[in-house]
């Protein structure tokens, strides 16, 4: 069985976690899967946006914690190394050219919270719960905790993290976590649409948009509106900016 599927259509990759039996926890293999078809979706020209979303109730539990566990006996490099796998998924979605949305059903917990942190845009149903539970067996979401500061305050990043206690779509959209609670009969639909919707942008001007936004994290007021001034020069130089120009200008 395929541990990730993708498929892509009317400018939408559609990359899904295929582990239901195990609630799509990670292993390495699933891992490397989801990097490539994320790498994969990045290099095709066709594709604007991309959804990720879990087979079966649950989004991702996370990391298989019995394949953790039969590698206690790894040296500090290899946990590193499998760690490091982990890593490479959460920056490929943000170095991805185009909006990653997360699709999120049932429980996103751990890491799979993380995948979740580390998309541009996260549409979860109202049964949907979001948590990092790793203190409670010895674990530190470290790589989670970059991406979780700059979604959430600072004091409710440590409540999140030192608690390792879930909360609900409900509050995970109160606190700035996610974008979009959905019904949880109308999901697969509501999400359709959204990600349609998204894909029927200029696909130059939200690459633009992703890359500045990112760009500008960290930096000063000065660098960062300058840093827009230049994308916002560079927008109007695009075909798709010119189709549009000529558009508003014949309707005018």
């Amino acid at each position: 069985m395929d541990l990730i599927l993708y498929r892509a259509g009317a400018g939408i990759a559609r990359i899904i976690l295929n582990r239901p039996e195990k609630r799509n926890a990670l292993n390495a293999e699933m891992a490397a899967g989801l990097r490539d078809a994320l790498q994969r979706s990045a290099a095709d020209e066709a594709v604007r946006v991309v959804l990720i979303s879990g087979a079966g109730k649950d989004f991702c539990a996370g990391m298989d914690l019995l394949a953790l566990d039969r590698g206690n006996a790894a040296s500090a490099v290899e946990h590193l190394e499998t760690a490091r796998k982990l890593a490479e998924v959460l920056l490929a979605i943000r170095k991805h050219p185009h909006p990653v949305v997360a699709a999120v059903q049932g429980r996103a917990l751990g890491g799979g919270a993380g995948i979740a942190s580390a998309c541009d845009l996260v549409l979860a149903a109202e049964s949907a719960c979001f948590g990092y539970p790793e203190v409670k067996i010895g674990f530190v979401p470290a790589m989670v905790a970059a991406l979780l500061r700059r979604s959430v305050t600072e004091k409710r990043m440590f409540e999140l993290l030192a608690s390792g206690e879930s909360v609900s779509a409900d509050e995970a959209h109160a606190i700035g976590l996610i974008n979009r609670v959905l019904s949880d009969e109308d999901f697969a639909a509501s999400v359709d649409a959204y990600v349609q919707g998204l894909a029927e942008k200029s696909a130059t001007a939200l690459t633009l948009l992703k890359n500045l936004l990112y760009q500008t994290d960290g930096m000063t007021l000065e660098k960062a509106i300058e840093a827009g001034a230049q994308v916002n020069a560079l927008s109007r130089t695009t075909e798709d900016a010119k189709r549009g120009f000529a558009g508003f200008t014949k309707k005018s």
